[in-house]
């Protein structure tokens, strides 16, 4: 029976970092803010995520906008997925896995329009068995529905087992735990070590495709840098 790995979209397969790096200098330029308010932007935004309700409104005060915070996260949700890109090497990673007899497919939590945009404009959707997007399907993660949906798209179920790589110990790992599947967590130093659970626990996705490849072979366990 062909294995089955499932990854999370932001931040395990996308590159967020560089792409609100690159939204934070169009931010400035086209408001005239000169490039020490793209160092403040991105601090804001690695001291206040997840919360963009709060990230946006302090973003308003600091820079005194007329738009409401709102207006201004929405402009973001719809300008981001044109910025994202995926982590070196990931592509082949998962290509490499499916010509290795792997279903593979991604879990996200989000809108359905901005996750789908991100999916396609990568080329992630033409590399990947199947997806389960959380606003389309009308449940999230940690449910253990939506991993099972994402397995039934990529040709399986969840009873056959198999993995979940994820950089969220709440959402990816959590639910991968009640979907059945053992986990990689990606650990990127936003979330306290105490949170974790997972079977593994890697410092980038590419890593965590060697942890479950090595896993299926027989490999021993191990925590990956």
């Amino acid at each position: 029976m062909r294995p089955l790995a499932l990854f999370d979209l932001d931040r395990t397969l996308l590159d967020l970092d560089t792409a609100l790096a690159r939204w934070a200098a169009e931010f400035a330029a086209g408001r005239g803010l000169g490039p020490e308010a793209v160092a403040l932007v991105t601090a804001l935004d690695a001291e206040l995520r997840p919360d963009r309700g709060r990230f946006f409104a302090e973003l308003r005060r600091r820079f005194g906008l007329p738009e409401p915070a709102e207006e201004l996260r929405e402009a973001f949700r719809r300008r981001l997925p044109y910025l994202a890109g995926c982590y070196p090497g990931v592509r082949e990673a998962l290509a490499g896995l499916r010509a290795e007899g792997w279903r593979v497919g991604i879990v996200t939590n989000g809108a359905a329009d901005r996750q789908l945009g991100k999916i396609r404009r990568t080329g992630l959707g033409e590399l990947v068995d199947g997806y389960a997007i959380s606003d389309a399907e009308g449940v999230r993660k940690p449910a253990a529905e939506l991993f099972a949906i994402a397995a039934r798209r990529c040709g399986t179920g969840l009873a056959a087992g198999g993995w979940m790589v994820g950089d969220n110990p709440a959402t990816d790992v959590a639910g991968a735990r009640a979907a059945g599947l053992r986990s990689v967590w990606i650990d990127h130093g936003t979330w306290p070590a105490h949170a974790n659970v997972a079977d593994h626990v890697v410092g980038h996705v590419l890593a965590g495709v060697e942890v479950v490849r090595d896993a299926c072979s027989g490999g021993a366990g191990r925590v990956v840098t």
